[in-house]
């Protein structure tokens, strides 16, 4: 029975996307109930769309037309950050008293993005017309997932919207810091490696070469090591171009196939979780994820085996996510939840402990909650530390890379002093 509810609401969903229209801005103007003149943005799939939303608000239309996208237009885009802001301010009026039509039309007009203030625009448009939150944001995948209005549409049958917002502001929240940290956490080892490779490619075209001329004037054989810096420096020289072409047809290279091969993203998911210092921090975050997305859908009436499907796909990472599936497979043939996470042998003893202990005493989502602070708090620790460490790893990487050339052309200047002596 829970197996056919979860496969007709996946059904559902899916119905949704396929007929999910394109959607574009219009600019409007018109009249308003009392005669005065108004205007204005609403998104909508075509002009006759627009005019019956103008119409359900009592707006005599005297014009639509399709706004022009402008590259100097300086519209900033809606990041996941300003929808964690806006789910805040949601839970708060919401908490106050404040009526949800009410809420949504204050923050759509007071709104600094414009681009924020036109999505809220279409929602309140939808709310006015009858249409539940959750419906109104479906069409809006791109900034409300799956997750995000399956457990507002929770709130709305169980009637305690304001504190399932508080719990997705919640989630929202941690999930951008935690984020945040991770992206920190990759960006120092590619930095160290992008400034090695300009620090030699400078020493190669512009330093080398000065020693070059000198060289010429000893009459002897140099040494090997400065014979193969100065091929490579020559080499360079010459054909530059080629090198640049084969890192910028390799990043293309990369960036395509990441993105349309989903075996080739499973492949990056798993390498990255190998990788020392990052790849326990991925762990740790891929955890924290977990147990934060499980909590927030149990406490917010959503059932375990669609909570399972949730954290599976929030987890940010292809392991954890076949892992998660299959735990949701046991889950469904009846087994306990922390004797599917063990059969896994992914996640630690502390964790399967905690989520067993959580699950006798009825209380999973607080033991979950707890769970995803620690993961959170030793990821932060992690990241903390590998700032701390790449500062030196920096300056020995560089230090060796010039020391090396340096060595490499003052080998023939000591050899001269030999003979001399």
């Amino acid at each position: 029975m829970a197996t056919a509810m979860v496969s007709s609401k996946k059904s559902k969903k899916k119905k949704a996307k396929a007929k999910e229209p394109k959607v574009f801005t219009f600019e409007w103007k018109g009249t308003n109930r009392e005669g005065h003149k108004t205007q204005g943005e609403l998104q909508a799939s075509s002009v006759a769309d627009v005019r019956v939303q103008l119409r359900n608000q009592g707006v005599m239309v005297k014009g639509v037309r399709k706004k022009s996208k402008s590259v100097f237009s300086g519209d900033k885009p809606i990041k996941p950050m300003d929808i964690a802001m806006i789910t805040r301010q949601i839970a708060t009026m919401l908490s106050a008293g404040v009526p949800l039509v009410t809420t949504i039309e204050m923050l759509a007009k007071g709104h600094e993005k414009p681009k924020m203030r036109t999505l809220l625009g279409t929602i309140l448009n939808e709310l006015q017309s009858g249409v539940p939150l959750s419906d109104a944001l479906r069409p809006h995948s791109r900034y409300f997932d799956d997750l995000y209005v399956d457990l507002v549409a929770a709130g709305e049958h169980s009637g305690a919207l304001d504190t399932v917002f508080d719990r997705i502001a919640t989630y929202r929240e941690k999930s951008e810091a935690l984020k945040s940290k991770i992206k920190k956490a990759m960006f120092y080892p590619i930095a160290v490696i992008i400034v090695a490779i300009a620090v030699t490619i400078g020493l190669l075209l512009f330093v080398v070469p000065q020693f070059e001329e000198i060289f010429r004037g000893f009459g002897a054989e140099l040494p090997a090591f400065t014979q193969m810096v100065l091929g490579i420096s020559r080499w360079l020289q010459e054909w530059w171009w080629v090198f640049a072409i084969g890192i910028i047809a390799g990043i293309i290279a990369f960036v395509n196939a990441h993105r349309k091969s989903q075996k080739f993203r499973d492949q990056i998911d798993a390498y990255l979780l190998k990788i020392p210092l990052i790849g326990e921090i991925l762990h740790k975050g891929a955890m924290a994820r977990f147990a934060r997305t499980l909590a927030t859908t149990f406490a917010a009436g959503v059932p375990l085996i669609e909570g399972l499907e949730s954290a599976a796909g929030a987890s940010g990472n292809a392991v954890y996510r076949k892992a998660l599936l299959k735990v949701r497979q046991e889950v469904m043939t009846g087994m306990q939840m922390n004797m599917a996470l063990r059969t896994t042998k992914l996640f630690p003893d502390m964790l399967v402990q905690m989520v067993m202990i959580g699950e006798e005493s009825g209380a999973l989502d607080d033991m979950l909650n707890k769970l995803a602070n620690i993961y959170e708090m030793q990821v932060d620790d992690a990241v903390d530390g590998l700032s701390s460490l790449i500062e030196p790893i920096l300056m020995v990487v560089i230090g060796g890379i010039v020391g090396a050339l340096i060595v490499a052309m003052y080998l023939p200047i000591f050899q001269m002093g030999q003979v001399v002596g």
